[in-house]
């Protein structure tokens, strides 16, 4: 996973600062990766970077290799001439603490195809020539979801809403339909070529910046992928779909102590069988993809790999599951196979079954410990650090958690005592403390969402599961000043995730004050 100890900040960029109403790779990123070199932290991870989907989530996007258009930066557009600098300068009022995805996004579409009009017109014979190539370069992905992306936009007007109710030509993909939409939608489809070489040359400009200056990018990897998405479309043969291009079962995960009807997510499910025959093709350069775009992938919902939770579609909730095993070490060693070691993060949370972990450690993958997880049982409780093994990804929370703070204020009273006995800490420096713990821990690697390197409370989240209203959370680099910086390079630095001369002269001073 890592050449040594690190640690780093969860953040994804739609949460940076900036005046387009929403985090973008623009200045604002460079700014927080030379925070992070300041803080001595070498390591950023987001959420997955393509784009949104129902309830703004990143988790359900309409393609597994496309980038987000939201996350693409004005600035540079500007500069080339390709926007009104006058139009984009104030972000039309735009508020600047939260995404306000229902006016950010189309104002930020409109500007996005202002900008390719622009491009039509203006761009240079560099710039043509480098576009021309990316969409070559891409063409195995790019091609479907742009034609996927001019369909769609042409049904959603017509208030057909999955790709499975289009007319029977595309929506089977007979050739002769598709080549007349094409025709059809040439603009459209350039429209979106655009915005994806866009992303990608500002995303891979970033990843070179950050790696120039030591920082690791962690990406994200959902182990599912929307129905109406461009995958699904593009090979429905690789799902377990009935004739009409409906799933006839969806995954999910069983009852358990959070919720007596356990989850029904609704994503088809992969046939398995199918994408065995040509030996994980799919896979294979979807991983290929990721791993272009990150230094490391955490992988989600790991355990799906070993076993999934197949719901009947007709079901309204998950009760009535099983559980079908998935192929496991053969998948893996495909991968492993096509694209050499394989440096991923299992996400292993919940209910963790002999068949997973052997999975995980048998690829020789971490898995993650989550401290906010640790205080409810005794001393043997695995994700307490006195516990982590040194392979292993330790977290404060994760952008499921409640923050640090809002953690410990809602906590059950037994847990709070345990934690402040453990962490030497209370409400008011509960947060630096459980950094302290995981940065001091074995853990080749430890985490910190930036909220509770702010000491934000349970209103500064980033989601919280089986609500709508999420993924909206920004900060301000007015909220951050001095002290976080100092503080989290002095314990990198005390731990043995920096480098000695990032210790500060006063770093004694750096560490809060135990308050039990």
């Amino acid at each position: 996973m890592t050449s040594r100890r690190r640690s780093g900040i969860l953040l994804h960029p739609t949460s940076l600062p900036g005046p387009h109403g929403s985090g973008d790779l623009g200045p604002a990123s460079y700014h927080f990766v030379d925070w992070l070199v300041a803080a001595g932290q070498r390591a950023w991870q987001v959420l997955p970077l393509t784009p949104i989907g129902p309830g703004n989530s990143p988790y359900a996007s309409v393609s597994a290799f496309a980038g987000s258009p939201l996350l693409v930066a004005l600035e540079p557009l500007i500069d080339k001439g390709w926007i009104d600098a006058a139009d984009a300068a104030t972000g039309h009022g735009l508020p600047r603490e939260r995404v306000d995805f229902e006016r950010t996004v189309p104002w930020r579409m409109a500007r996005l195809r202002e900008a390719a009009r622009g491009f039509d017109r203006l761009a240079s014979h560099d710039d043509r020539a480098a576009c021309a190539a990316f969409c070559a370069a891409e063409a195995g992905w790019l091609d479907d979801y742009a034609l996927f992306m001019a369909l769609d936009g042409h049904h959603q007007a017509l208030q057909i809403g999955c790709w499975t109710g289009w007319e029977p030509g595309c929506a089977r993909r007979d050739p002769a339909a598709l080549a007349a939409a094409r025709a059809r939608w040439h603009e459209e489809i350039g429209f979106w070529r655009f915005v994806q070489w866009c992303f990608f040359t500002q995303w891979r400009a970033l990843k070179r910046y950050a790696n120039e200056r030591d920082v690791q990018l962690i990406g994200d990897l959902p182990i599912f992928v929307a129905h109406h998405s461009a995958d699904c479309w593009a090979r429905p043969d690789l799902f377990l779909l009935d004739a009409q291009g409906e799933p006839h079962v969806v995954a999910g995960v069983p009852p358990d102590y959070f919720s007596a009807t356990g989850q029904r997510w609704g994503n088809p499910l992969y046939d398995w069988s199918a994408m065995q025959c040509d030996g994980f093709a799919w896979w294979v350069a979807r991983l290929r993809h990721e791993l272009a775009r990150a230094d490391v992938v955490r992988i989600d919902h790991f355990r799906g790999f070993a076993a999934y939770w197949e719901i009947p579609a007709a079901c309204a909730t998950a009760i009535e599951g099983r559980w079908v095993p998935a192929p496991g070490q053969a998948l893996f060693a495909a991968l492993r196979s096509a694209l050499g070691e394989l440096p991923v993060i299992a996400e292993d949370l919940g209910v963790i079954t002999p068949d997973v972990e052997a999975l995980r450690d048998g690829c020789g993958f971490p898995g993650m410990k989550i401290l906010q997880f640790a205080f409810g049982g005794d001393a043997d409780h695995a994700f307490l650090p006195h516990n982590y093994p040194v392979r292993c990804a330790a977290y404060s929370g994760t952008h499921d958690n409640d923050t640090a703070r809002g953690w410990y204020a809602t906590a059950p009273a037994h847990e709070r005592r345990l934690a402040e006995i453990y962490l030497g800490a209370g409400g008011h420096d509960i947060h630096w403390a459980m950094i302290r713990a995981i940065c001091g821990s074995v853990a080749e690697l430890a985490v910190y969402p930036m909220q509770d390197v702010l000491g934000l409370g349970t209103e500064h989240r980033m989601n919280t599961p089986g609500r709508l209203d999420c993924w909206a959370w920004r900060f301000g680099w007015e909220q951050v000043g001095a002290e976080p910086a100092h503080r989290l390079a002095a314990l990198s630095a005390a731990f043995g995730r920096a480098p000695m001369g990032c210790l500060p002269a006063n770093a004694g001073r750096a560490e809060p004050t135990p308050s039990v």
